[in-house]
């Protein structure tokens, strides 16, 4: 996994809005951030839409075959 976040980070492909599984970002640094963003927009009299989404097991419904092309195509080959 580390190896592959190093790739990843090396090469510009995860974005700073990423959270979860990188270092010392969470789910609940996820949403503070959030909440900071919302909270400067309603200050400055900006209107917000929010979406909601539940990813629960989303992996176990992901078509595995596609994932691997997606990881190919990003210059990581999948050893399976």
């Amino acid at each position: 996994m580390q190896e592959m976040l190093n790739y990843l980070r090396r090469n510009n492909l995860i974005s700073k809005q990423q959270h979860g599984f990188i270092s010392k970002r969470s789910t609940v640094t996820n949403m503070l951030q959030s909440l900071n963003d919302w909270s400067i927009a309603v200050e400055n009299g900006k209107s917000q839409i929010v979406a909601y989404i539940d990813f629960a097991k989303a992996f176990d419904s992901v078509c595995h075959a596609k994932l691997l092309v997606k990881f190919n195509g990003y210059g990581i080959k999948a050893r399976y």
